[in-house]
């Protein structure tokens, strides 16, 4: 059965951690002695989030519109490409009721962090703080997660028509 005017998103993403690079997730830059790789900031969560939205709109997914191999997109802030996403979810008649987040990573302790990661998903967004949750968990030293090798993201979201539907 279809509900006219409701998507569900979902959208997940790893990198790998490395030294020299800044560590930036949900738009925060996180202290601490690795970064995450990648060609652009690398911000793992708002990779998740880019997924999500643009699954919702039925839009394939980040790599399909920011390719690793443009240029263009070489250390690009996460959170422009996070507004372009978003305005083609809008472009699409779309818009998002709410999120949520989960990040896993054994290192380093993001809980302190989480507020300002809403706070800056729900700004690009154009929505209310409280709409957006993000959660963090380690995989308790199990996998590349756990063995400290890398941090992974995952997102779902549900996103509504903007459209009245009239029966």
């Amino acid at each position: 059965m279809t509900i006219p005017g409701i998507k569900i998103g979902s959208g997940y993403d790893v990198h790998r951690l490395v030294p020299d690079r800044k560590l930036i997730i949900g738009g925060v830059n996180i202290e601490f002695h690795l970064g995450l790789e990648g060609h652009s900031d690398a911000d793992v969560l708002i990779h998740a989030v880019c997924d999500a939205v643009l699954g919702a709109a039925g839009l394939g997914d980040i790599g399909d519109h920011f390719p690793d191999t443009d240029q263009k997109y070489k250390g690009i802030s996460s959170m422009t490409l996070l507004e372009i996403c978003s305005a083609k979810l809008n472009k699409a008649g779309y818009e998002i009721s709410n999120m949520d987040c989960i990040v896993f990573a054994q290192v380093p302790r993001i809980s302190p962090y989480k507020k300002k990661m809403e706070a800056n998903i729900a700004r690009v967004l154009n929505m209310d703080s409280n709409l957006v949750n993000v959660k963090a968990t380690t995989t308790e030293k199990l996998g590349f997660v756990g063995k400290e090798q890398g941090i992974a993201a995952q997102c779902t979201l549900l996103a509504i028509s903007k459209t009245k539907i009239v029966k």
